[in-house]
């Protein structure tokens, strides 16, 4: 049986999961081009190009995240 109350705390934790899974995403593209970067001498084009991957991969996790939630509703 379902407690009361749960409702609002699932949300709120759907909507934190989402905003890390976005910062995490965009920070580890940015760290492995910063990496990169210093690996082979090529600032900051390797940094600009893993954050551009790292958001991009933040956006898709928030999409697949949000349809599995909309499929969960169902």
């Amino acid at each position: 049986m379902a407690e009361k109350g749960t409702g609002g705390f699932k949300h709120l934790l759907f909507a934190s999961q989402v905003g890390v899974n976005l910062v995490v995403a965009t920070f580890v593209g940015f760290f492995i081009g910063k990496g990169l970067d210093i690996l082979f001498n090529t600032r900051p084009y390797l940094t600009v190009t893993f954050l551009i991957f790292g958001i991009i991969s933040g956006f898709i996790e928030l999409f697949r995240t949000a349809a599995r939630e909309l499929k969960k509703d169902d």
